[in-house]
C-alpha cells in the first residue's frame, strides 16, 4: 500500500467544497501537482482546452507546459513517454481521450507499464496513472462509450479503480498518483458534470484506502454491488425498491484489481441474494468474477443464485439505442424480482 497522500498546500482549496465529479478530479490533481513538483499530466488536448471533458481545466496555465504535455494523437507515445518519465523518477498522468482510443497503446500498458517492475525484479519502480473516460450515456459515435475494464484487470502486474462520486474523485485520484505501481483510473464520463451528484468533499481527510470496496446504503433484502457510472443506477433502483417495501443494500466496489471483496461476502451471508450490474457486456467480465466468487464463498448463504444486469454482450450500439443497452434502474429492478422470486 502507498503511503498516505500529502495534504494540498495551506489555503490552496477550503476545507469544505461542493463538487461535481468533474471538478473533484480537477482539483485533486492539481493539489498532487502542488504537493509534488514530480507530478507531470499528458496527453491530447490536456493543455491549452483542458482536456475534452476540461478536466485538465487551467492546469497548464498555473503548472506551465513543462508538466502539463499537449501531446500528439498517439497513445502508444503517451503511454510510452509516460513509462520513461516513471523510470526517471517521475510520476506522470496520462490522459487517455475516451476509452475506445486507448488500444493502440494497449501493448505499452500491458508488456511493458505492468510488466517492468516484476522485470527487474522490484528495482524498478513506474508509478503511472493512466485515466481512463469509460462508458455511455453521452450520446456518442462509435469508439467513445465502451466499457474496457476488464481486459486490464485480467493483467497482473496493473492496479485498476473507478470512482462514483466527488468525494471519491477528489482523493482516489491523488491516492493512485501516489501509488508506486501502475492504476489505470477509470472515470465515469457521463457523471463528471451530473449536478445531482455534487457533494460536499472534505479535502482534508481521505475518506478512506484507494484499494477497498464500501458499502454505500445498507440492505436487508439483496445486495448489489456495482462501480463506477453503475453506482448510482443501483442508489437510484434502492430508493425505489425502498417505497414498495424493498430493503438492497449497495456496495461500490471502488478497486476492480485488485477485487475487494470482503464486504459483498459479509453482505450476501446477511442478505442471502446478490445482483452483480456493470455496463459492460457480461461475458468474461468483472461480474463474471463477482459471481464466481461470491458462489464460492457464500454457496451456503446463497438463497437463490448470483444474478447479473449488464450490457448486452454486442459492440456498443450508435447513440439512438444506448438507452436499450445501458442496465437502468428498470432492469436492475427487474434482474432483483427474479432473485428475491427464486
Amino acid at each position: 500500500m502507498a503511503a498516505p497522500v500529502k495534504s494540498p498546500v495551506d489555503g490552496a482549496v477550503p476545507a469544505m467544497q461542493k463538487l461535481t465529479i468533474g471538478k473533484a478530479l480537477n482539483l485533486g490533481l492539481r493539489a498532487a501537482m502542488e504537493a509534488d513538483d514530480k507530478v507531470i499530466v499528458l496527453g491530447e488536448d490536456v493543455g491549452k482546452l483542458g482536456g475534452v471533458f476540461r478536466i485538465t481545466d487551467g492546469l497548464q496555465k498555473d503548472f506551465g507546459e513543462q508538466r502539463v504535455l499537449d501531446t500528439p494523437l498517439a497513445e502508444s507515445g503517451i503511454i510510452g513517454t509516460a513509462v520513461g518519465l516513471a523510470v526517471r523518477g517521475f510520476r506522470p498522468v496520462c490522459e487517455i481521450q475516451f476509452e475506445g482510443f486507448i488500444f493502440p497503446g494497449f501493448d505499452q500498458i500491458s508488456s511493458q507499464l505492468a510488466k517492468l517492475h516484476y522485470r527487474t525484479q522490484g528495482k524498478v519502480k513506474v508509478p503511472v496513472v493512466v485515466r481512463v473516460p469509460f462508458g455511455g450515456g453521452i450520446g456518442a459515435v462509435e469508439h467513445h462509450s465502451e466499457s474496457p475494464e476488464s481486459l486490464f484487470a485480467h493483467i497482473p502486474g496493473l492496479k485498476v479503480v473507478s470512482c462514483s462520486n466527488p468525494a471519491d474523485a477528489y482523493w482516489m485520484i491523488q491516492q493512485a498518483i501516489d501509488c508506486d505501481d501502475p492504476v489505470l483510473f477509470f472515470e465515469p464520463k457521463r457523471l463528471y458534470h451530473n449536478g445531482q451528484l455534487r457533494s460536499e468533499v472534505d479535502t482534508t481527510t481521505p475518506p478512506g484506502p484507494l484499494f477497498a470496496s464500501r458499502v454505500v446504503r445498507q440492505g436487508t433484502d439483496c445486495t448489489l454491488v456495482a462501480y463506477g457510472p453503475s453506482v448510482k443506477v443501483c442508489l437510484d433502483a434502492a430508493e425505489a425498491a425502498a417505497e414498495e417495501g424493498r430493503s438492497l443494500e449497495v456496495i461500490d466496489l471502488r478497486t476492480i484489481s485488485p477485487l475487494d471483496l470482503a464486504p459483498v461476502f459479509e453482505s450476501v451471508r446477511r442478505t442471502g441474494r446478490l445482483v452483480a450490474v456493470s455496463e459492460a457486456s457480461s461475458e468474461s467480465s468483472i461480474t463474471s468474477e463477482i459471481a464466481a466468487r461470491v458462489q464460492q464463498e457464500c454457496f451456503y448463504s446463497l438463497e437463490a443464485p448470483v444474478l447479473r444486469a449488464t450490457g448486452f454482450d454486442t459492440p456498443y450500439p450508435p447513440s439512438k439505442l444506448e438507452e436499450h443497452f445501458l442496465p437502468d434502474l428498470d432492469r436492475v429492478l427487474h434482474t432483483v424480482d427474479r432473485a428475491m422470486g427464486w
